[in-house]
């Protein structure tokens, strides 16, 4: 990847002069344009060699640019919140929403990088997380982002030039610091990593594009002009209509027998039996939650099922058991014009608990693939990808020592149509009940096929579907602590 970053490229004072206030002028245009149609947004990764002119080149673009619409991110060491949570959490806590510009110095790659030169991780781990950075790029990308990639280069004699005459005037002797040599020393080793991660992570959407650093001029004009083509060609590509899904269909079951139509409907549980039991799961919930190895331990607890199902009764008995300090109940509901300006998948990465905490989410990122897909809310595309968008989200947060628990409640058709005449009878219950409710149950069928495939397509190892009997409230809410408490009981 750096063959050609090793030419010397330099401009003269002469050439930088006549063409940076034409290249200023064209990327402010591109910039306010941009922010015009406000259909995408801008993100640019500037990583590479110490040196190389990451800092200076981040300040030149907010110099050129508007900088009230560019928001900075570099990666210095994670605060005790963000190593609470997954690595990528604070990448996505950055990311710019539609219209705006976003600049990563570093980005996701460096620690990476640094990891396997230092002997830290081997190469297949190096890999693996690379695969998983180029499912996050993809993510971005599918979402419509412009992601542009720039990594400047230096050749390890240049580095070392570089530093030596910072060092030299007082001014910017600040800049070299023990680390900066220490990565000098491991020059080799953090270039035979940094190949592998920009060979393995350079893809048709999203190119790396190597630049060397030495010369100031070459550098700050050939990373202004790569962003302005890259910028104008992509508004000029969003000016397009959308291309026709090319996606094949979800076949229907052969046998006409969803999912849901499997389970026995008719499991129940005596008032006596279930008051002994509350008690009893209740308890246990409570002492594990107190538990000396729950604080290294986060919970992520989601309820999905079919309006009146017993999502609100399930969950009072799981909260009614924990200390309040120590929970939080995350009602979703449709996304504001703040979570519509970002990536799908952006407002449930912010929820994300701490250590030590549980998160209890009442319907969740699955609306992609429920109520999204059913009301015709997404194109096609968007709720066929995020099965393979969830699944990468929540290993990513089992990986990181997040216990997911998802739960479907499951109840008839007939059984929800007496729950809701039943809310429309009694006063403090009628606010369960809305249009919206009856204009669902008018689509039973296609619900009931869009979550036989959502358990199909996202019911994984680390992360498995519960499908719970809610015809009864009592056994459901059983079955629900019962299994919260042996998934935390087999994490711990």
């Amino acid at each position: 990847m750096f063959e050609s970053a090793e030419l010397g490229h330099q401009i003269d004072k002469e050439t930088y002069r006549k063409e940076e206030p034409e290249l200023r002028q064209a990327l402010l245009e591109a910039q306010f344009d941009l922010l015009e149609k406000g259909n995408f947004p801008l993100i640019v990764v500037i990583a590479g060699f110490d040196g190389a002119g990451k800092g200076e080149t981040v300040n030149l673009l907010n110099t050129w640019m508007d900088p009230r619409h560019i928001t900075t991110f570099a990666t210095d060491p994670p605060d005790t919140g963000e190593l609470e949570r997954p690595p990528m959490w604070r990448f996505w806590q950055a990311l710019p929403p539609k219209g705006k510009t976003g600049i990563f110095i570093d980005a996701w790659y460096m620690k990476t990088i640094f990891d396997r030169a230092y002997g830290q991780i081997d190469h297949a781990q190096h890999d693996q997380a690379m695969d998983r950075i180029c499912h996050f790029e993809r993510m971005l990308i599918d979402e419509g982002g412009l992601l542009v990639k720039i990594w400047l280069h230096l050749s390890k004699d240049r580095q070392r030039q570089r530093f030596k005459d910072l060092e030299k005037n007082p001014d910017t002797r600040w800049r070299v610091t023990d680390r900066d040599w220490d990565h000098y020393k491991h020059y080799d080793k953090i270039l035979v990593a940094a190949d592998d991660a920009l060979r393995h992570t350079s893809s048709a959407e999203a190119p790396w594009i190597v630049v060397e650093g030495g010369d100031t001029a070459y550098r700050s004009l050939t990373v202004g002009r790569c962003l302005l083509q890259s910028l104008q060609r992509h508004l000029a590509a969003r000016r397009e209509h959308a291309p026709p899904n090319s996606l094949p269909p979800l076949l229907p079951a052969i046998d006409n027998l969803h999912l849901l139509q499997t389970l026995d409907l008719s499991r129940s549980l005596k008032k006596k039996a279930y008051k002994d039991r509350l008690e009893k799961f209740q308890g246990r919930l409570s002492l594990l939650s107190r538990h000396p190895g729950f604080q290294d331990l986060s919970v992520v607890a989601v309820f999905e099922g079919n309006d009146a199902a017993g999502k609100g009764g399930c969950i009072r008995r799981v909260t009614g058991a924990l200390d309040a300090r120590r929970y939080r109940v995350i009602p979703v509901a449709a996304p504001t014009d703040e979570e519509q300006a970002q990536p799908y998948l952006w407002r449930f990465w912010r929820q994300l608990p701490r250590r030590g905490r549980l998160a209890v989410f009442d319907r969740s990122w699955y609306g992609r693939v429920l109520v999204e897909r059913v009301e015709e809310l997404c194109r096609p595309e968007d709720w066929m990808r995020a099965y393979r968008e969830i699944n990468d989200f929540e290993e990513e947060l089992v990986r990181h020592r997040i216990l997911v628990v998802k739960f479907w409640l499951a109840i008839s058709k007939e059984e929800q149509l007496r729950r809701f005449q039943e809310r429309e009878q009694v006063e403090f219950k009628r606010f369960k009940i809305t249009d919206e409710d009856w204009r669902n149950r008018e689509k039973w069928d296609l619900y009931e096929q869009a979550v036989g495939d959502m358990v199909d397509r996202t019911s994984s190892a680390v992360a498995p579907w519960t499908l719970v009997e809610a015809e009864d409230k009592r056994f459901a809410r059983i079955k629900v602590l019962q299994t919260l408490c042996r998934r935390i009981e087999k994490a711990l």
